[in-house]
């Protein structure tokens, strides 16, 4: 037996989780949060990289610039789909070092291909999907923390990895446009490309949007692997876990985190580029990072206070507030290329932002706490050992869940830069895919107000 393995593991016994429990745990945190916030950093690393090709010889359209924005989400979210099952599989520790290490791929990658404009897009097709690694990993990241705390901690260990893990996205965008001003790894890093904007010209090293974290993900993918753990009490085969699809929460989580983790990621994929379309005398770089720096803040936050009020008060509040934010992008934006504010866009943007931070963590923690309740509801007053059995199959169908609901809502970094797109090239603006965003909003509202929020619901929660 390895002696990364813990065999027996009981969080919700107090006991327990203060003299061993909740340091181990607590480290096996620590660890999961650099190498989630280095799997967003590369998923969303196209963000930034687009809005410079253009400006260093690559002649692509504003719809294939989306395209490569889009597909890491779309890849992404499909590998979450598998992601979902691999730590009851694999065990935690090994899965989050292999994860983690496959990051190499497409960092490696885009360094060399943006060295030369007459790489070809579809090499950058496959690059930007391969970028979906960092997406996938979500997935295992929160299904393999779920395990480690008990019932009362769920929304504060969620919340801490999957917020500090989000801000992967703002740091992407605040440290790609610095390093690639300078030669940060010298010769070895490759020459400078000239970039070139209404005449005028500068060095960068674009090829740094790839390769600078390429060292911190080698030692991510080390600290994983001798510093974790893996949990025998969270080994399930595929069949044991597949139960949950014959859920009816897991697919009304799955529309709700839709509505929130959807929104985060794919407003943070499509930002800079909307920025630059709608406002094409502001640098997106100056500003794009701080809305993905507010949705991932406000995670922690929303972990923290769903813990007090419930998972599914804050949810229903997190959708009034999104909606109210879109209204005020709506009315701040350029119309028929007249008027606006980038003030105001900007601003309700960040309220936007921040009501799918908190929405995150609400909804996240709702899902642990669904899964608890139906299986001891089902084990009440039946033997202990029943009700033991039932909070370990609560356990694996509730890791089970995150992980999966992840993967649906991940699609988000895939539709919202495409509604852009497509809204745009079809009426001339983006307004048309924001106001069927606010419409999927208010189907959100109906649910969580139907089945959790409301008195009386039939899982409160």
């Amino acid at each position: 037996m390895s002696r990364y393995m813990i065999n027996t593991w009981e969080p919700e016994t107090p006991s327990f989780w203060q003299q061993t429990g909740k340091a181990t745990a607590g480290r096996n945190l620590w660890i999961s949060i650099p190498a989630l916030l280095l799997a967003f950093a590369v998923w969303m690393v196209w963000s930034v990289v687009v809005v410079n090709l253009p400006n260093i010889g690559f002649t692509y359209s504003n719809n294939q610039l989306f395209w490569l924005t889009a597909l890491p989400g779309l890849s992404g979210a499909t590998l979450r789909i598998f992601y979902s099952f691999m730590v009851p599989i694999f065990g935690g520790r090994r899965w989050t070092a292999i994860s983690t290490g496959s990051l190499l791929i497409p960092a490696i990658g885009i360094g060399f291909a943006v060295q030369d404009v007459n790489t070809g897009y579809p090499t950058m097709l496959v690059l930007a999907l391969l970028c979906g690694f960092g997406g996938g990993n979500f997935a295992s990241s929160m299904a393999n923390i779920s395990f480690f705390y008990p019932k009362a901690s769920k929304g504060f260990a969620l919340g801490m990895n999957a917020g500090l893990g989000n801000l992967g996205v703002s740091v992407v965008q605040f440290v790609v446009p610095l390093v690639i001003t300078m030669a940060v790894f010298g010769a070895w890093g490759g020459e400078s490309l000239t970039w070139t904007k209404a005449g005028a010209t500068k060095a960068m090293w674009l090829q740094n949007a790839g390769f600078i974290w390429v060292p911190f993900i080698a030692l991510s993918t080390l600290l994983a692997w001798f510093g974790m753990n893996d949990l025998a009490s969270a080994k399930a085969s595929f069949s044991e876990q597949a139960v949950i699809f014959k859920r009816k929460h897991n697919w009304l989580m799955c529309w709700l985190y839709t509505g929130t983790f959807g929104s985060f990621i794919g407003y943070s994929a499509a930002f800079p580029l909307l920025i630059k379309i709608q406002f094409p005398d502001v640098n997106p770089l100056d500003f794009a990072f701080l809305g993905p720096l507010v949705g991932a803040l406000a995670r922690v936050a929303g972990g923290v206070i769903s813990d007090k009020l419930g998972g599914a008060r804050v949810t229903l509040w997190s959708f009034f507030l999104m909606i109210a934010a879109v209204l005020g992008v709506l009315y701040f934006m350029p119309h028929a290329g007249v008027g606006g504010s980038f003030s105001g866009f900007f601003w309700m943007f960040m309220l936007l932002f921040a009501g799918t931070g908190v929405g995150n963590a609400s909804t996240f923690r709702m899902i642990p706490v669904i899964f608890l309740t139906e299986h001891q509801r089902a084990a009440a007053g039946k033997p202990k050992a029943v009700q033991e059995q039932a909070i370990v199959d609560a356990n694996k169908e509730g890791a089970a869940v995150l992980g999966f609901t992840s993967a649906v809502a991940a699609y988000g970094a895939f539709f919202i830069p495409k509604s852009y797109g497509t809204s745009i090239a079809l009426t001339g603006s983006p307004d048309a895919a924001l106001w069927a965003f606010i419409g999927f909003y208010v189907s959100c509202i109906a649910i969580t107000w139907c089945c959790y929020a409301r008195k009386n619901a039939p899982m409160p929660c």
